[in-house]
């Protein structure tokens, strides 16, 4: 899935981010659309990493201070961003969708001890199926209302809201973590016209430019206009259970130890 020498560009990158920083990766994937199977052929590579300092940086009185973040400007084509372990895991007791995402991904660059199979394991324990299903209805009203009601409208955005609203199908389905692979979720869809489209759409994506612009595809926004407005109507579950936040405190332990 990713270019022999793209992909050791990028472990190059994340050695000199361990050396530069002091930090130990636990674990680095490729997120976005070369994730979720949708690429375009100059789609950027998104790596997305979770690392961890030596035990003694957290035991501080500024520790709330200290960045918790590694970001770096695009450079060609490679996105890297990463987060603390510490703050991924606050992420996850709130089952943020780019956390749980990343510990799926298919593409894997690096993955050092067991943080992501810890990970992993937890996500029945921890996972909201009511928050995935609130955050995905987010990220589909966002990209449909900012950029699919034009006449002319940036192709793959519709995947940012297909995709986000056929997860929120598996979770009410099936109950469980919906998978990030686009073809996965696409299973689900039973309507034949609707499903000829996408696949139209899939395979113009594939050999189209990112910002590639069209007419928008009505079959396609009425379907996402039902779909909104059948989910407008969901609210923001109550935090999860402190013996919840007890794991997490536990898989954070094992990784500092």
């Amino acid at each position: 899935m990713i270019d022999f020498e793209v992909k050791k560009e990028i472990l190059k990158r994340l050695d000199g981010i361990e050396k530069k920083f002091g930090v130990r990766i636990l674990m680095a994937i490729e997120s976005g659309s070369r994730a979720w199977g949708f690429a375009s052929p100059n789609s950027d590579y998104d790596v997305r990493f979770i690392y961890a300092h030596d035990k003694d940086w957290y035991v501080a009185v500024d520790l709330e201070d200290k960045r918790d973040v590694i970001e770096f400007p695009i450079v060609d084509e490679i996105d890297l961003n990463g987060w603390d372990v510490r703050k991924a895991l606050k992420l996850f007791w709130k089952s943020n969708p780019a956390f749980v995402e990343w510990i799926q991904s298919p593409v894997t660059y690096i993955e050092q001890g067991n943080f992501r199979e810890d990970a992993l394991s937890l996500l029945p324990d921890i996972y909201s199926v009511e928050r995935g299903i609130y955050h995905y209805r987010s990220m589909a009203k966002t990209n449909y209302r900012g950029y699919l009601r034009d006449a002319l409208v940036p192709l793959k955005k519709y995947f940012y809201v297909l995709r986000p609203l056929f997860s929120i199908k598996w979770l009410e389905k099936y109950g469980s973590v919906a998978p990030i692979e686009f073809h996965k979720v696409l299973e689900l869809v039973e309507d034949p016209e609707l499903l000829e489209t996408i696949h139209q759409l899939l395979e113009k994506k594939k050999i189209s430019e990112e910002k590639m612009l069209a007419p928008k595809i009505s079959v396609l926004n009425n379907y996402i206009e039902t779909e909104l407005n059948r989910l407008e109507d969901i609210k923001v579950p109550k935090a999860q259970r402190v013996t919840e936040m007890a794991k997490l405190n536990e898989l954070l332990h094992s990784v500092l130890a």
